[in-house]
This record gives structure tokens, C-alpha cells and sequence, in this order.
């Protein structure tokens, strides 16, 4: 409330947060709970989310699409309910400020939705910041990081950035001390894949093949060594995605796109996490710029990103 009119006040929370890309992914065996254990190491990457958490005097949570979204959305089926990670986002802070009032969600979407780049974790990560922000929470970074994890493996990442080793479900993170840039290309598609279905394919691939995969218990040393001295040939030769297969099972195309990235000289490629973005790295930002170039001469929807970049940080925060 404003003190001298007795009038509401509204006030917008703006704040950013990256997508990542997984370096490495080594995925265990279907667990009894039905979850997989992994080994990950995750680089958030110079493509952000941005949340805009406006308080408003009617109570409850809405969430929109703002129109300066740079993707083609047509056709996405992006749920704008409780369904939303955004949206839960938002309700978990409700139930744990003092000073919660309703809120509406301006979600502004560059990274490719249902693309294996957690850019719906980074909505979440947003508006976990956003509305801590907006209704004086007061929450650390790591009290935020808790909540983060019961929304999703991805979201305690967006909230840290940087370089992680993720381990567990992949929200036991540890910091990685890497903070030379490594340059990519991310091609994205246009269809998603199911997460969950991805991670069913590998199952059935695997036990196609009578292959019983060990439980990972950490992730290669050479890849955090080339991140940490930005040598993308060292790092060309250890990246490793185990779902890769299973995303190229459900949608072939993601082959033909490793192949002309990696004809047109990207120093190797991987489908990022789940796909069907296709990540591809590039020696340096002159070499990324022009791989990107290229790729679009063949129609695809090439961007060149670098990182490591930072986490979830608040970029304006305004009375209306």
C-alpha cells in the first residue's frame, strides 16, 4: 500500500536468467522411483529468459507471452495455468512471503521451448527471484536454491549460472571453477520432444541391447580441464550426451544437422540434453559467427552463443 494515499502501489520485477547446455550427460539405469541418476556438467549460455512479476491488487497468479518473445511460437503449446513452471514458481514463493499479493507473469521467450535447454526451468528460476524481490522475502540465495530444486532438476542451475557439476537428479550442484568462454552455435529446432520420452527411448534402446548402464558417479576430469582453459579442441574430443541416441531415435533430422554443422567446421556437435537443439562448438566467436551464417544458408535457425555466463540476476525493478 502507499502510506500517504492509502492506494495500492504496483510495482514489475524484471529478471533474466540463461539457458545452459549440457557438456556432458551420463544417464544410470531406470531407478524404482522412476527417475534416472545423472552426471552432468551444465554451462548457462548467452540465451536469457526474462520474467517480468508485476503485483497487482486482485489476488492470484496469471502469466502472458510478451510479444517481444524472438521465437515462432505458433503451434507451441505453452500451458499458461498451474501447468506453468513459472506460474508454480510463483505460487511456492506466495506460500512462503508474509507479503504476497497477486502477480502476473510477462514471460519473454528466447530459448527454444521443449529444446533440451531448460528454458522453462529458467522461467522458474526468473520468478523464484522475481517475487522474492517484488514482496520483500528476504530469502538467501541458497533458501531460494531449495525451493528451485522441488520445481525441477534444471532450476537450481538458472538461479547459480556459471559452470556446474550436477549430480543425483541433477540438482546436487557443485561450482565448477571455469570461467574461460567457450563459443557454440545452438541450432533450433522447430518441434519439441518430451523429456520423458526421450528418457523412455534410451530404456528401450538399452534393454533392446542387453545393456545394464553402471550408476554414474561423477563425470570426466579432461572436460572441466578444457572448460577451464577455454580449449575447445581438448573439450571436442570428451563431450558426451548418453540421450543423444535416443533424440536421434525419435527425430532422425537431428543426424543430418550434426553432420552439416560439423562439415561447415564446428569443432564437434552434440544434441543438447534431451534435444532437439543441437549444440555445436565452434573454435572461437569469428568461427561461431560464421558457422552460424552458414547454417542458415540450409535454412536452419543457427544462433552462436557464448559461456559461461552468470545466473538469474534482476535487471529493473520499478513502481508503477
Amino acid at each position: 500500500m502507499n502510506a500517504l494515499s492509502g492506494r495500492f502501489a504496483a510495482r514489475t520485477v524484471r529478471v533474466r536468467a540463461p539457458g545452459k547446455v549440457n557438456v556432458a550427460l551420463d544417464v544410470g539405469p531406470l531407478r524404482p522411483d522412476g527417475y534416472h541418476s545423472v552426471a552432468s556438467v551444465y554451462l548457462a549460455v548467452s540465451l536469457y529468459e526474462e520474467v517480468a512479476a508485476t503485483s497487482v491488487e486482485t489476488p492470484g497468479i496469471t502469466v502472458s507471452i510478451s510479444p517481444d518473445s524472438t521465437l515462432d511460437l505458433d503451434g507451441m503449446d505453452i500451458p499458461l495455468d498451474n501447468r506453468n513452471l513459472a506460474y508454480r514458481a510463483a505460487a511456492i514463493m506466495a506460500d512462503v512471503s508474509e507479503h504476497a499479493t497477486g502477480v502476473h507473469l510477462e514471460i519473454t521467450k528466447r530459448v527454444p521451448v521443449a529444446g533440451g535447454m531448460g528454458g522453462g526451468s529458467a522461467d522458474a528460476a526468473a520468478t523464484l527471484l522475481a517475487c522474492d524481490a517484488l514482496w520483500n522475502s528476504g530469502l538467501s540465495r541458497e533458501e531460494l536454491a531449495h525451493l528451485a530444486a522441488e520445481l525441477g532438476a534444471d532450476v537450481p542451475f538458472s538461479l547459480l549460472g556459471g559452470t556446474a557439476v550436477g549430480l543425483g537428479l541433477g540438482d546436487d550442484l557443485s561450482p565448477a571453477l571455469a570461467k574461460a568462454q567457450t563459443h557454440w552455435v545452438l541450432v533450433a529446432a522447430d518441434f519439441g520432444l518430451s523429456t520423458p520420452e526421450v528418457y523412455r527411448t534410451l530404456d528401450r534402446l538399452r534393454a533392446a541391447e542387453g545393456v545394464e548402464a553402471p550408476e554414474p558417479d561423477g563425470v570426466d576430469p579432461r572436460i572441466l580441464t578444457a572448460l577451464r582453459g577455454g580449449d575447445a579442441e581438448a573439450l571436442g574430443t570428451v563431450l558426451v550426451n548418453d540421450l543423444q541416441r535416443a533424440a536421434i531415435e525419435l527425430a532422425p533430422s537431428l543426424r543430418d544437422t550434426l553432420g552439416i554443422g560439423e562439415s561447415h567446421g564446428a569443432v564437434a556437435g552434440m544434441v543438447s540434453g534431451s534435444g532437439p537443439t543441437v549444440a555445436l562448438l565452434a573454435e572461437d566467436s569469428i568461427a561461431a559467427e560464421g558457422l552460424a551464417q552458414d547454417l542458415r544458408r540450409f535454412g536452419l535457425n543457427a544462433l552462436p552463443v557464448h559461456g559461461p555466463v552468470p545466473g538469474a540476476r534482476i535487471v529493473s525493478d520499478t513502481l508503477l
